[in-house]
């Protein structure tokens, strides 16, 4: 029960920080952020998110190549949280949706909150939304 409690806290907390706001890579609110802050608030160490001072995609895309991680995907597998089926995940755990092709990230990070929902950038309207996602890239329990 308590688990379930701090799960839809931090889910919530993403919310508050993200949904309606405008994606910016100016003041750093990407997906990056939004995984990074979802980790934190579950008491999840977000060093290798966080470590990304980048305000451009090709700040961030340059980072990625720096530390030899080919995407987003191998980024988050090197933050040590286990890879979970998508159809697992539980409020607050992040999920890697497909981006557009050839964009060098291989995937949008998300947050789950329930019922299948999850606290996404949605490319159409330059906004962090709640959407239903029909694709998934991977999974990762925070």
């Amino acid at each position: 029960m308590i688990e379930t409690i701090r799960r839809a806290n931090a889910a919530q907390a993403c919310m508050t920080l993200f949904a309606g706001q405008p994606m910016d890579w100016a003041t750093r609110r990407h997906c990056g952020r939004l995984a990074a802050q979802s980790m934190m608030r579950m008491g999840r160490n977000a060093k290798l998110l966080n470590a990304c001072r980048a305000k451009t995609v090709r700040g961030v895309l340059s980072y990625l190549k720096r530390n030899k991680f080919a995407d987003l995907v191998e980024l988050m597998d090197a933050t040590g949280l286990e890879r979970i089926a998508p159809a697992m995940a539980r409020p607050g755990d992040i999920i890697a949706l497909p981006s557009q092709p050839g964009d060098g990230f291989g995937c949008s990070l998300t947050v789950a909150l329930s019922d299948g929902r999850v606290l996404a950038a949605n490319e159409l309207t330059g906004c962090f939304e709640t959407v239903m996602p029909v694709a998934f890239v991977a999974a990762w329990r925070v």
